[in-house]
């Protein structure tokens, strides 16, 4: 589809959708919603591109392929259970840090969300490339 109106507007939604999956994924741990609504937030921005131009740039999410970025999702929510483990607690007990400066509290919850996140993206990108006819492996 080659439409001006909706290259345009690509241009201003994309930002918006991936400020607003950042939101939802840092408020997640403590609140609905989280990786999984994050990850199909960004990866809407994604589709929309794919959708307007006909391709995504899919391939240079944070320098990694949509299956590595879903890979590295699903080692860090698997690892944000092992430092429980190895304390003898049962695996994903949320573990709860602080940052007095800052006053950021930080929990294992938060690598999971990531984690999700990625899984989700990655997986979504795959698909989108797959639909608009790109190799993303």
């Amino acid at each position: 589809m080659n439409s001006r109106i909706l290259s345009v507007a690509l241009e201003y939604l994309k930002p918006i959708l991936i400020l607003a999956s950042l939101f939802v994924l840092l408020r997640g741990h403590d609140e609905p919603g989280g990786g999984f609504v994050g990850g199909l937030i960004a990866a809407s921005a994604f589709a929309l591109e794919g959708i307007v131009n006909g391709r995504t740039r899919a391939a240079s999410l944070l320098g990694l392929k949509p299956a590595a970025a879903a890979g590295a999702g699903l080692l860090a929510a698997a690892l944000s259970g092992l430092p429980q483990v190895l304390a003898g607690k049962p695996f994903l007990t949320t573990v709860t840090g602080h940052l007095p400066l800052l006053g950021i509290k930080l929990t294992t919850v938060m690598l999971f969300d990531a984690g999700v996140y990625l899984v989700v993206l990655g997986t979504a990108l795959l698909i989108v490339d797959a639909l608009t006819g790109e190799e993303a492996a």
